[in-house]
């Protein structure tokens, strides 16, 4: 915190956004070395090398964004992607929400995408210098955003007209286990009970990990599962007005600029176990966080490849958002021997190695298989049935 401390100065900003981007090791040494010899101090120097390769990691997360603002590194990695913000900020304004409440805001990140899109802002983090980072962050918006310092406890508004809503991103106090085990209400700041019941009074969005306990989640609030870029990001939680009608489960799929969803009323029924087929298809996680699992099946006349491993299998060539396809060339044993010889024989050089259901670490598997060949394939490591079986297969392109 001194580190940041030291940064939050004119002198450190300054000193900061003269540096410029910080994007290998060797760019670290160079800064350092230039900044201590100009006789800053070494508090200052680590905040403002530290921050500005911080910088260059958000712009994934950012975009051109990240150049002008200020993170920390827990703030920066639960920080909401700023495409998938603004999302959440077009839901609320379709709902006709103008105002946010942002409890526990951390770096402000989605306060930025919310202000960006129009809403009134009044944002809050109980850590001084998160809530400063925060302010610095919403500068541009000043006329419609406001960050305190403060609980969300002590910042939430206990009614709404309807035009105001709420959003959560519950901080884990505790680290070092799984969302998937039972979590208690005291595991996050602020408490889920509170938050729960607050949402069930006032319009709200909650963000939770991806894989947070499903018998743990409120019965009557929709929930909807976020993947972007292939890797599910998220799990928000939404009440009150910003909730659809008859939806409870939701797969929101990501790709650059375009989005698919996939919703239902209930998690979703699986569809029958088949022989593989000419097509092998991997549901996106969010669909498959989502149980939605059978939806998808059944709009590619596929069925399951076990009734326990979520990969779908069809005879169709029909694509679809929500899964990746491949086409089969070949199944073998999931031995090494077998597999090698099945490789030689397509002249197979570059080996993409997926695994679903089998115990097995892809890095050392792959180095038991003869590589030879310029070709390239995609092998698949599964269980079916009570067999361990690899396909090779090629990826067929995403659909749109």
């Amino acid at each position: 915190m001194s580190e940041l401390r030291a940064l939050l100065t004119p002198e450190g900003l300054e000193l900061l956004d003269a540096l410029g981007p910080i994007e290998q090791g060797a760019d670290v040494a160079r800064a350092v070395s230039r900044l201590r010899a100009a006789g800053h101090s070494p508090d200052l120097v680590s905040a403002v090398v530290g921050q500005a390769a911080l910088r260059s990691r958000g712009q994934a997360k950012f975009g051109d964004f990240a150049a002008r603002m200020l993170f920390t590194r827990a703030g920066l990695e639960q920080a909401t992607r700023l495409g998938v913000a603004a999302r959440h900020a077009q839901r609320m304004r379709r709902a006709g929400v103008t105002a946010v409440a942002d409890l526990g805001c951390g770096i402000g990140g989605d306060s930025l995408a919310f202000a960006g899109a129009g809403l009134d802002v009044s944002a809050v983090d109980a850590d001084e210098v998160t809530a400063a980072i925060a302010a610095y962050n919403l500068a541009p918006f000043a006329d419609s955003a406001t960050v305190a310092h403060g609980t969300a406890q002590e910042h939430a508004p206990t009614e709404t007209d309807g035009t105001t809503a709420i959003w959560m991103d519950p901080a884990r106090r505790t680290a070092g286990h799984g969302e998937t085990r039972r979590v208690s209400s005291d595991d996050y700041s602020p408490p889920l009970d509170w938050a729960f019941e607050l949402a069930s009074r006032v319009p709200s969005g909650i963000k939770l990990g991806p894989g947070h306990d499903r018998d743990a989640l409120p019965a009557d609030a929709e929930a909807q599962w976020v993947s972007a870029e292939g890797s599910v990001v998220e799990l928000v939680l939404w009440t009150g007005a910003l909730a659809r009608e008859g939806v409870r489960r939701a797969a929101l799929v990501i790709r650059g600029e375009r989005s698919h969803e996939l919703t239902a009323g209930a998690d979703a029924d699986d569809a029958p176990v088949r022989e593989l087929g000419a097509f092998l298809h991997e549901p996106d996680g969010a669909v498959i966080r989502a149980r939605l699992i059978g939806d998808v099946a059944r709009s590619l006349e596929a069925g399951m490849l076990d009734e326990r491993i979520a990969y779908l299998t069809s005879d169709s060539a029909l694509t679809s958002p929500f899964v990746q396809s491949f086409r089969v060339r070949e199944t073998m044993p999931a031995n090494p021997k077998a597999i090698s010889a099945v490789l030689k024989s397509h002249r197979i050089g570059t080996l993409e190695i997926k695994k679903r259901g089998m115990d097995i670490d892809p890095a050392a598997f792959r180095k038991k298989l003869a590589l030879r060949g310029d070709a390239a394939a995609t092998l698949i490591l599964t269980r079916v049935g009570d067999q361990r079986r690899a396909i090779l297969a090629d990826r067929v392109p995403a659909a749109g």
